[in-house]
């Protein structure tokens, strides 16, 4: 299978190996066509967006509008921090001019004459890394102002590097877009969307890495080419990143669809001792887990995923062997958003604190059965009430845990009600949460 993304050529990361490789023809033959024909392009491709949401990147240029008196933008987030995701660094590392060349499409496709690549503040090393590939093509002149007497062309694009500065929340995109302009990193309430009203209040676009990375080989290769490879629903390749217990942990640039046990067993090397999977989380630290009993014949695109109750997310598989302590995995995971969340929701800011401290209480063996309940309806309370996904991505891992494990944790906790606790929360809106209840 030829790879699109991460392909299996030495040195391709530097600008000379790049260019001997068939680099920046893309865009020769994207500024040769109508901008509105490279959006078919795409759209007709079913290029689906690599960074959680998997939403039709075609789709999403299109809403860009086609006139206005504003500037345009177009935003790539790099901003990688997802617990079990560690794909789009390699692209940084290892082919960064794939993503430059990516970027100038789509910035000629939606009529943008500025990017900003926002990477995670932790990235130093990747910061360093793109920005030197992105010097190198400024310095040929195949971005920026060059681009005129390089490609013949009065369209040209500049592109700006934006360090993070360590916050998960920069990962949402409208949250991205406020840090980008020296703001706190607050999620903006939708609508207006980012087309309509985005940095500066001006149109904006916002894609993953991994998604820009693959437009040049649509437009070398084809739609119709990109849209046969893998799922036909979610086509193209994945960086499948695997973690945990496995052998061989790392990315691997598979076809959509690939079944989760070969990903495991066939790639990743099995599980060290031969041990049994107790849980494997498919797409980052958000997404429900699944029963290892359960994982038979699961393939990994976004509809399989969404038939057995979870999401691709950012495709980082994390496998649980059958000696993991769940109860510690969940309240560690509980910890990471707790510490995260914004705090501009009163669900997510008071309920993922409530959370920790229920898992606390029972990594302490102080919990009740009904704590488990309790658990779920606070979860259930956070999601789809707030701003931005974040309270999803908090609730999600306890709720889906906790039911799907419930054998699993009710043996972790006491029948008996040890210390009181409220009765179950309807609606956090209605109903007084008595706090010192939860202990820590």
């Amino acid at each position: 299978m030829e790879k699109i993304v991460l392909p299996d050529i030495k040195d391709l990361h530097l600008i000379d190996v790049y260019i001997k490789n068939n680099g920046f023809n893309a865009v020769k033959k994207a500024l040769l066509q109508k901008p509105d024909d490279i959006i078919d392009q795409v759209k007709r491709s079913g290029l689906r967006g690599r960074g959680g949401a998997a939403f039709s990147t075609g789709l999403k240029w299109s809403f860009m509008p086609k006139t206005t008196d504003k500037p345009k933008y177009l935003c790539v987030n790099g901003d990688e921090s997802e617990p079990g995701s560690f794909k789009d660094r390699q692209i940084f590392e290892y082919n960064p001019h794939q993503l430059i060349e990516g970027i100038l499409i789509t910035c000629y496709a939606i009529g943008a004459k500025t990017a900003y690549v926002y990477i995670r503040g932790e990235y130093h090393k990747w910061i360093k890394l793109f920005q030197k590939a992105l010097d190198d093509a400024y310095s040929q002149g195949y971005v920026g102002k060059g681009m005129k007497t390089k490609f013949q062309t009065d369209f040209f694009c500049d592109i700006y590097v934006h360090k993070g500065a360590g916050a998960y929340i920069c990962g949402e995109e409208s949250s991205l877009m406020n840090s980008l302009e020296g703001k706190r990193g607050y999620p903006r309430v939708k609508p207006p969307f980012p087309a309509q009203f985005g940095l500066w209040g001006c149109p904006t676009t916002i894609n993953n890495v991994e998604t820009i990375t693959n437009v040049p080989a649509i437009i070398n290769n084809g739609w119709e080419w990109f849209s046969k490879i893998g799922e036909p629903k979610h086509p193209g390749t994945i960086l499948y990143g695997i973690s945990g217990h496995v052998n061989k942990p790392g990315v691997y640039e598979l076809p959509s669809g690939m079944l989760l046990t070969d990903l495991i067993y066939n790639y990743a090397g099995g599980v060290p001792g031969n041990k049994k999977i107790l849980c494997v989380i498919p797409g980052g630290s958000s997404m429900p887990p699944l029963r290892g009993d359960k994982i038979e014949g699961v393939k990994m695109d976004a509809e399989s995923l969404k038939a057995v109750g979870t999401s691709i997310g950012t495709g980082g598989i994390i496998v649980m062997d059958e000696d993991t302590d769940l109860v510690k995995v969940l309240a560690r995971i509980a910890k990471f958003y707790y510490h995260e969340s914004c705090g501009q929701c009163t669900p997510c800011r008071e309920g993922t604190g409530w959370m920790l401290k229920i898992l606390n209480r029972i990594l302490n063996n102080e919990g009740s059965s009904k704590d488990l309940d309790l658990l779920i309806s606070v979860a259930s309370n956070i999601e789809g009430n707030t701003i931005c996904a974040l309270g999803e991505a908090a609730a999600w891992p306890v709720k889906f845990m906790v039911q799907r494990f419930r054998d699993y944790f009710e043996k972790r906790v006491s029948p008996e009600v040890l210390i009181p606790v409220a009765n179950k929360v309807h609606s956090m809106r209605h109903t007084a949460f008595p706090i010192a209840d939860i202990k820590e």
